[in-house]
């Protein structure tokens, strides 16, 4: 049992890293959750924000554009042209992802300075991708309203953990530590 332990410590050491970084960063951002009352942004800051930021891009985009709470659950309505196309959850904001990222990038952990930049870059890149996740897919909702499920269940899912793969297979192939020892 010892020397089957000591053959596979790194992917021991690997998996548990993951899951400490990965119920650390999750009990924190329920906690967080928790606290947001509603009261000053609904449903919550991050989600707020995201729906804000969703209306922003939109209205850039030449859409008239608003978005308002929604009255039966804790999420926001995306508004186009006087349409109801969408909804922003708090699954939407992409913190969950982000927290699955960095659990990834600290589990394969590389130069301390190192892993906090590329852990900072990744999470404003997956958040960034998110928001023009979130726009593609109004726009589509708007004009194709009969794509929804391929669209919000297939595609942009893929896209998104998608865009977190290759951030990952970045990371491994050029900053990790544990790589790097391997070679």
């Amino acid at each position: 049992m010892k020397a089957l332990l000591l053959k596979y410590k790194p992917v021991i050491r690997f998996i548990v890293t993951f899951l400490a970084v990965y119920g650390i960063l999750t009990i924190g951002y329920n906690v967080y959750l928790n606290m947001s009352d509603g009261t000053e942004y609904y449903p919550d800051y991050l989600t707020h924000l995201v729906a804000e930021q969703t209306n922003a891009l939109l209205n850039g985009l030449e859409y008239q554009t608003h978005v308002i709470p929604h009255e039966n659950e804790p999420s926001m309505k995306i508004i186009m042209n006087g349409k109801y196309v969408a909804r922003v959850i708090e699954g939407c904001n992409a913190i969950s992802v982000i927290i699955l990222f960095l659990s990834f990038i600290v589990a394969f952990a590389g130069k301390f300075k190192t892993t906090l930049l590329y852990g900072l870059a990744g999470s404003i890149i997956i958040y960034a991708f998110n928001l023009i996740r979130i726009v593609i897919l109004s726009i589509g909702l708007y004009h194709y309203p009969w794509r929804r499920e391929v669209l919000h269940t297939v595609i942009f899912p893929m896209l998104i953990y998608g865009t977190v793969f290759l951030l990952w297979m970045v990371w491994v192939n050029r900053f990790s530590k544990q790589i790097k020892a391997n070679e």
